[in-house]
This record gives structure tokens, C-alpha cells and sequence, in this order.
């Protein structure tokens, strides 16, 4: 079970030690990312010239429960396109906030604009 469910934004708060990283716990039992979200840090770290080796330590390190992107979480994503359009979110915040519905678990995000949002979960900003 997922407790809290971590937007890329939030881990590279961690990973890149920037403001409110402190608020995000990583390496606890209840804390998890998308794989959607996963490939969004990954991404965001490779652009950054971080090479494989130091990815797959930052990754494993972090201790994150990561759950697969199904077929019930693309259709949520996919819905949720409407009720997010005018934040302007993407693929990838939209399959982290499904996966926080699904488990109805606490989103943590460093992105100001979820804060209005009301969709039956918490949501909590870093910064």
C-alpha cells in the first residue's frame, strides 16, 4: 500500500537538493512514484549529464515503491485531462495524481498550481 504518492517534481527536489526537500521523505515504507513519473526523473537527470551508473544509484537509493502504469490509471489519467487542462497539466502529473487517487494517498509535488485542485486527495506542496 502507497501512502504517499511522489510527483517527479518533488524527487528531483531531493535528488538536485533544491528548496523543500526536506519535506519529502524518500527510502520509507509507503512512499511511491509512478513509473510514469520515474521516467520524468530520469529524464530530467539525463538531461542534466548525469550518466547510467550515477542514475541507477540516485534511483535505487531513493528507496521508492514504484507501481506500474495500468490500464485503470491511463483511463483516470485520461479523465482527469478536463478537470486539469487550465493548470496545464501533463501526461506525467496527471498519471501521479491517478495513482494517488487510486490509493487514496497524499500527493507531494513542488508544482504550486495543484494546490486548488479538488479531487479527494490531499495534495501537498513542497515550496
Amino acid at each position: 500500500m502507497i501512502a504517499e504518492v511522489l510527483d517527479s517534481s518533488a524527487v528531483l527536489a531531493v535528488v538536485l537538493n533544491e528548496p523543500g526537500a526536506g519535506l519529502v521523505k524518500t527510502g520509507v515504507k509507503g512512499v511511491g512514484i509512478s513509473a510514469v513519473n520515474l521516467a520524468e526523473v530520469v529524464s530530467k537527470l539525463s538531461d542534466q549529464l548525469f550518466g547510467k551508473d550515477q542514475i541507477d544509484l540516485i534511483v535505487g537509493g531513493l528507496g521508492l515503491q514504484v507501481a506500474p502504469f495500468d490500464e485503470s490509471q491511463a483511463i483516470v489519467a485520461g479523465q482527469l485531462r478536463r478537470a486539469t487542462r487550465h493548470l496545464g497539466l501533463s501526461l506525467g502529473d496527471r498519471a501521479c495524481l491517478a495513482l494517488a487517487i487510486r490509493e487514496k494517498a497524499a500527493v507531494i509535488t513542488a508544482d504550486r498550481s495543484w494546490a486548488g485542485l479538488d479531487l479527494g486527495i490531499e495534495i501537498k506542496v513542497i515550496r
